[in-house]
């Protein structure tokens, strides 16, 4: 099945996430170019149709997706954007899903923009570590799948802890579970998991 998810997506890449949470052995990130409608529903087939034969083995724990777009807080490409199709892969991955709560969408953009531009701000501290936000509004449960590369994982939690004490905290509902993987390339990772 691993050498068969080399052709979901334009890059596919594999993470050894046990023992660091007991219910998830592995994550694969695939990453597609979405310019059409119709590809969303061509990656679920093709996903689909690779995993049938393997179902009774292999459970998925969970599947979290969106689509990329630019942010409406951060206007530009920024140096700490992580790229997907990038060949090149750091050594850990953060992923959790994030739901925001209705009190932060009834504010008027400029109070949002405020406390983002706080929260931008906090980030910038730590340039070495690299950020994807996936937008799933009303395609999945979370309205964002945040996921964080990282070569230092006592420095992404300080990022973490540092961000807990901006004001935009107290308008999170939800950013749990966190997907904490170690990358692996495919053959290595083919190696331990056979």
């Amino acid at each position: 099945m691993i050498e068969e998810a080399k052709g979901l997506g334009e890059r596919v890449y594999t993470y050894t996430l046990f023992p660091a949470r007991p219910e998830v052995d592995f994550l694969l990130w695939s990453a597609v170019i979405a310019e059409q409608p119709e590809v969303a529903s061509q990656f679920f087939l093709r996903y689909a149709k690779m995993t049938a034969g393997w179902r009774e083995f292999i459970q998925p724990v969970n599947t979290l997706w969106g689509f990329t777009r630019p942010s409406i807080y951060a206007p530009g490409k920024s140096e700490q954007e992580l790229s997907p199709f990038d060949e090149t892969r750091r050594p850990y991955l953060i992923v959790y899903p994030f739901v925001k709560t209705a009190e932060w969408y009834l504010m008027s953009k400029d109070a949002r923009q405020g406390m983002m531009n706080e929260h931008i701000k906090v980030g910038r501290q730590y340039p070495q570590i690299t950020q994807l936000l996936l937008y799933s509004f009303g395609l999945q449960d979370q309205e964002f799948v945040v996921v964080y590369e990282t070569d230092d994982l006592p420095q992404f939690s300080d990022l973490v802890n540092a961000l807990r004490a901006t004001q935009a905290r107290v308008y999170t509902l939800r950013d749990t579970p966190i997907y904490t993987a170690l990358y692996q390339p495919m053959e290595e990772f083919i190696e331990t998991w056979g």
